[in-house]
């Protein structure tokens, strides 16, 4: 199943010239190098359209045109393929004890990928975000580099303007103010929208990780917060006002439990990486992961804690048996915290979703961890960010941009 990638439809008034190029821009993206003739048939362009859009794009930078190979009869066709580093889209995650960033170019490779540790209770003004972000504009400098945009995760609710943090109770940062402050930290280079974490994450999943063979899955963060990120046929489901996937709030949790929103009895309070942790009575460390790792360390010869991290997992699949029976997804992805404990996790939780499921003529969803490590969401958002390049909507030609 192809990811969740923009494909304009072919146009040919010189007026929508971006929208071809972005049609050719996603064939390359998506299929790979090829030559000219190659991409008039990927996209239904004619020849002499493509040949004006690639000779664009290779005086931009976006393309190089290298080597030659005989395509038949005629003139050797030389392959076009997507330039490193010239056009950059810029991810952010924001989450309650760390921070990461990751940069990709148009092809979707990884050009920087970085996290640090967040204090607790640390104020925006200070705050390691803007620092990475600062650091990433100096690494990839304006004069050298094209910041096609930027997007930053949050465990929260986004509304739809993109910038808008609605409700984010782990973070502390409603409103506009952390859009503003990057923008500020990137010195108005490029303006900056905001989405949800396990969207972001789910979508780095589909492009880069562990659900890029199915169109119909869900993924799982698992930090402080609980969230969801689902694809349905490889696109993203927002819900009808952007704020699907708060499945950490879901009441099906210890009813004495206290959550981060106030309530008692959520999902997240019960399987969370703080509720985890008291449950173990494990510190917490610099990391997310590593706080994991350090339990997995510990129960693989302790059978006590190794029991208790088991009734975390039966927990965590009762929760999926739930989502699975309401949305029958193919692949259940766990992030986060999730993957170091390994089957001390997925076991407990796949004997619990194999108990649970309504029928026994339903398929059990494929239980996978994710593959892209703590900068899942950063890894999404790195693609959010390249994405309006892609659908037609931010012009890399000069040309393009009449």
């Amino acid at each position: 199943m192809s990811p969740d990638l923009p494909s304009p439809s072919p146009v040919g008034s010189e007026s929508l010239r971006r929208q071809n190029t972005a049609r050719l821009l996603g064939s390359l993206r998506r299929s790979g190098p090829a030559t000219r003739a190659q991409l008039a048939k990927r996209t239904g362009l004619a020849k002499a359209t493509v040949g004006v859009i690639v000779a664009d794009l290779a005086a931009s930078g976006a393309v190089d045109e290298d080597g030659s190979r005989t395509e038949g009869r005629g003139r050797p066709g030389r392959p076009v393929r997507l330039r490193e580093r010239t056009f950059l889209g810029l991810g952010l995650e924001v989450n309650v004890d760390y921070v990461s960033a990751v940069v990709l170019d148009l092809a979707g490779r990884i050009q920087l990928s970085e996290t640090r540790p967040v204090a607790p209770g640390t104020p925006l003004a200070g705050h390691p975000v803007l620092d990475l972000v600062r650091a990433v504009g100096e690494r990839f400098p304006p004069a050298e580099h094209t910041l096609v945009g930027v997007t930053v995760a949050v465990p929260g609710l986004v509304r739809g303007d993109n910038r808008t943090v609605a409700w984010a109770p782990n973070l502390g940062l409603d409103g506009p103010l952390l859009a503003d402050a990057l923008e500020a930290s990137l010195e108005g280079r490029v303006a900056v929208r905001v989405d949800n974490d396990a969207n972001c994450a789910a979508l780095a999943e589909a492009h880069h990780g562990a659900a890029t063979d199915t169109g119909f899955a869900l993924y799982l963060t698992g930090t402080v917060g609980i969230g969801a990120g689902l694809l349905n046929d490889g696109h993203l489901v927002h819900g009808a006002s952007g704020f699907a996937g708060e499945v950490g709030h879901m009441p099906i949790g210890d009813p004495a439990a206290l959550c981060g929103c106030g309530r008692l009895g959520c999902w997240e309070a019960t399987i969370g990486l703080h509720a985890m942790l008291a449950r173990t009575g494990m510190p917490e460390l610099a990391t997310p992961l590593r706080s994991a790792e350090h339990v997995a360390e510990r129960a693989a010869g302790d059978p006590k804690l190794s029991a208790l991290v088991a009734a975390v997992g039966r927990d965590v699949g009762m929760g999926l048996a739930t989502l699975a029976n309401v949305l029958d997804p193919a692949v259940i992805v766990l992030g986060g915290y999730f993957v170091p404990l390994g089957e001390l996790i997925l076991g407990p939780a796949r004997r619990v979703l194999d108990e649970r499921l309504a029928s026994a003529a339903q398929d059990r969803p494929e239980l996978r961890f994710s593959t892209l490590g703590i900068q899942a969401a950063a890894t999404g958002a790195a693609e959010q960010s390249l994405r309006g390049v892609f659908a037609g909507e931010v012009a890399i030609t000069d040309e393009a941009r009449v």
